[in-house]
């Protein structure tokens, strides 16, 4: 069953598990406010793509993110739960997120691959040094999230 189905509760014990890991908080930091390709996570946080993919797939079970496949690049963007109890719970770490300094360390990185911070909405590809030719980005901002 979906974690935001209307039919069940919200998992509050997978939503904190979820919240529970270093690795899935800076993945939500650098989400927060846009939505970012998994190449970029690779490169900030200086991770495998596997592991990386694992911990986006957690956050994706627990009902907090969601992916959308743009070639063969999938992009991630935090899911605010309709759960009013676990949306505040996700609005609280989010804030306190902004002011930890790995964090904001984590984000100057991703700021500087990237020529607009706040156009991290749909990109074009991977990092230039990552040696791949990806597919056309269509540069399109989603709203807000």
């Amino acid at each position: 069953m979906k974690p935001n189905s209307m039919d069940a509760p919200f998992d509050l014990a997978r939503l904190f598990a979820a919240l529970a890991d270093p690795t899935r908080l800076r993945l939500l930091g650098l989400m927060d406010g846009a939505e970012v390709c998994v190449c970029y996570f690779v490169e900030v946080l200086g991770q495998s793509q596997p592991k990386i993919s694992r911990h986006l797939a957690y956050l994706r079970n627990a009902g907090i993110v969601r992916a959308r496949r743009e070639g063969k690049w999938m992009h991630y963007r935090i899911e605010r739960p309709g759960d009013a109890g676990a949306a505040a719970i996700l609005g609280a770490t989010l804030e306190r997120l902004k002011a930890d300094a790995e964090m904001e360390a984590d984000r100057e990185r991703l700021s500087q691959m990237c020529c607009e911070p706040q156009g991290l909405v749909s990109l074009a590809g991977p990092p230039a040094d990552a040696g791949v030719v990806a597919s056309g980005g269509g540069g399109e901002l989603l709203g807000p999230l």
